[in-house]
């Protein structure tokens, strides 16, 4: 794939799933940073139901997706190429989830760890925006909230 047809806008679905003060995340193994667990939103696919299925495909379990909590734009270099998301962030409930264990992950080149809420401010959570965005989105529950990885975002 050439430059010019790498240049798009990806969307993905990205679920907070908060249990006694700790964080779900995702791992890519042999990567630095964590992330939300989700992924791409399939064309004409609604957010919810990408949420739904990628948090299937990771999982094994269905979880339940709550409030729309914010959208975060990110761009970020991977392999020398340049990369721009439109991330929408939903709240999720992972029945019988346990933040002591951290969940079998069902896709091999990834892992799950619970993170700290009052530890994500030095964390490698990306986009990094959502270090400080969570903490609030659960200590206010308020929003929708927005947040941006672009050096020209205000």
């Amino acid at each position: 794939m050439g430059k010019q047809d790498s240049q798009h806008i990806e969307i993905i679905a990205r679920g907070v799933c908060v249990m006694d003060g700790c964080l779900l995340a995702c791992h890519t193994k042999g990567a630095a940073n964590t992330y939300l667990p989700g992924g791409h939103i399939e064309f004409g696919e609604s957010a919810i139901n990408a949420l739904t299925r990628e948090l299937g495909e990771e999982l094994g379990m269905r979880c339940e997706i709550r409030d729309f909590l914010g959208s975060v734009e990110h761009t970020f270099v991977q392999r020398g190429d340049q990369h721009c998301e439109i991330n929408l962030v939903f709240a999720v409930e992972l029945p019988g989830g346990n933040p002591q264990e951290a969940p079998q992950s069902r896709e091999d080149y990834i892992d799950f760890q619970w993170m700290e809420l009052d530890t994500l401010g030095g964390s490698n959570l990306e986009p990094s925006v959502l270090r400080n965005l969570i903490p609030t989105w659960c200590d206010v529950h308020q929003g929708p909230w927005w947040g941006s990885t672009y050096a020209d975002a205000k």
